[in-house]
């Protein structure tokens, strides 16, 4: 038994003694086996209520509410689809498109151990987001004399079979495809020996055995040469693209070539990758090559000796432009760090060295080399990473005889502005494209004294002081 109190039990027919009273409220005893207890419909009952005319109606309203919100939303989700622009398709990209190129002419310059110092220095080259290596020469040959010109095998004084097969292993296990510089007689001026058809056969027979080694791809010199030969065709066969070939690359160069004969010579030598020098000043080639209907990623761009032909300009304005410009970026060992003509690579490894505290000049000297260094670092990780950099359209905004601007944008990604003035005076730049905005911000600048990174400059009548190199980037507006 419990105790229940009645609260609102009608206090003047309630009997009341002590026994009951409670501060005014009636006391009474109920069994504790006196709770109600609700069981609920039985299935038979429901079946019953569930076939009514209300409950049928019921449920068909909501059921119609469901499907009405379901086609609303599918309605609305296909006019976002409609509505939102279209992502232009990537185009096809190969290895050799999707970085810079890093040449080693002189191996044993470039480390004191031939090989394979180079295979030790597969690590730096990485850092530096490098996305293929160019080799060579190194095979054997003799200048003037062609009957001691073996393309095949390797000269002893920068290793062994061994050591080849070792750095083509490891660069692979990196992701550095290697390609092979068969030119025929680098010690001499003449390359090809005043006999192109004979050496012809042996660059054929040479491109055949390397390839089957592992190299991704094979570098010839001056082309106009070899392609008026009978073997040039079945060379030509050897790197088409099959599910065996396809990431194997034919690259060539030509000297003295005009700016006009560019796109010309790309269809006629059916290179994968031409190899040009940028013409100092610049503009003068960049504008007439870059034609409407010239793929960019069959052109690859050099220094060559332009770093020291101008050496009044610093080699970052150099770094920028190549970096930027459509195309691949070749470089030369030390082009990453500013090595003048006559300095020897080892200049490179010891800046990982600190410098003389007493010797200002010397430690003034490799704090810019490392500069320079990290400056293409930077370049070289942003092409990786943006695709307008990497495989955006061309856009010429100016350009006179001592500066050049230009705008690389792709689809919806952000775009990016190079500015460069080389000559010896501020210029004004007049831009104008319906795609500008008024202001855009400082990514990268030779200058960040005038010019700091991140900050907001104005496009309208862009100043630029002498030497100064300046890219811009800016978010897709729609």
């Amino acid at each position: 038994m419990k105790d229940v109190e009645l609260n609102e039990v009608d206090q003047e027919k309630q009997l009341m003694n002590r026994e009951t009273q409670k501060n005014g409220c009636v006391k009474v005893t109920v069994p504790e086996n006196a709770e109600v207890k609700y069981t609920g419909l039985s299935k038979d009952e429901l079946m019953k209520i569930t076939n009514t005319a209300g409950w049928v109606q019921t449920r068909r309203a909501l059921l119609g509410l469901f499907l009405l919100g379901w086609v609303g939303m599918l309605a609305g989700a296909i006019v976002i689809i409609v509505q939102a622009p279209r992502c232009k398709p990537i185009p096809e990209m190969n290895w050799w498109n999707e970085g810079p190129l890093y040449q080693i002419s002189d191996v044993n310059a470039f480390s004191e151990k031939g090989l394979k110092g180079v295979e030790e220095k597969l690590d730096y080259l990485s850092h530096m987001n490098v996305k293929g290596l160019i080799l060579g020469p190194i095979h054997t040959v003799e200048g003037n004399q062609l009957d001691t010109l073996d393309l095949v095998s390797v000269k002893s004084a920068v290793g062994t079979e061994n050591d080849l097969k070792s750095l083509l292993d490891q660069a692979h296990k990196k992701g550095i495809p290697m390609v092979l510089n068969l030119t025929p007689s680098y010690d001499n001026t003449a390359v090809w020996f005043n006999n192109v058809t004979a050496v012809a056969e042996k660059i054929k027979d040479a491109c055949t055995h390397w390839l089957k080694k592992g190299f991704g791809g094979i570098f010839l010199p001056d082309l106009r040469n070899i392609m008026t030969t009978k073997s040039w065709q079945s060379t030509q066969a050897l790197f088409n693209k099959t599910e065996e070939t396809k990431q194997v690359a034919l690259m060539g160069s030509f000297t003295n070539l005009s700016a006009d004969d560019v796109s010309l010579m790309l269809n006629r030598s059916g290179v994968d990758l031409l190899l040009t020098e940028l013409l100092d000043p610049p503009e003068t080639s960049v504008e007439k090559k870059l034609y409407p209907s010239h793929l960019q990623t069959s052109l690859g761009w050099t220094l060559g000796s332009l770093a020291f032909r101008s050496q009044a300009a610093p080699v970052r304005l150099y770094q920028m432009l190549l970096f930027t410009l459509p195309g691949t970026p070749v470089f030369s060992a030390g082009d990453e760090v500013g090595l003048k003509a006559g300095e020897k690579p080892q200049i490179m490894w010891d800046l990982e060295n600190p410098a003389e505290e007493k010797n200002a000049t010397a430690k003034t000297l490799q704090e810019e080399r490392i500069a320079v260094r990290n400056f293409f670092k930077t370049l070289s990780d942003l092409r990786g990473k943006e695709r307008s950099l990497l495989h955006g359209e061309y856009v010429s905004l100016y350009s006179s005889a001592t500066s050049l601007a230009f705008l690389r944008l792709w689809d919806q990604s952000s775009r990016f502005l190079t500015a460069i003035n080389w000559g010896n005076a501020s210029v004004i730049m007049n831009l104008s494209n319906s795609d500008l905005p008024a202001q855009a911000q400082v990514h990268l600048t030779t200058d960040a004294v005038n010019l700091a990174v991140d900050s907001m400059v104005s496009l309208e009548k862009l100043k630029l002081e002498p030497k100064q190199a300046v890219l811009f980037s800016y978010p897709y507006a729609g």
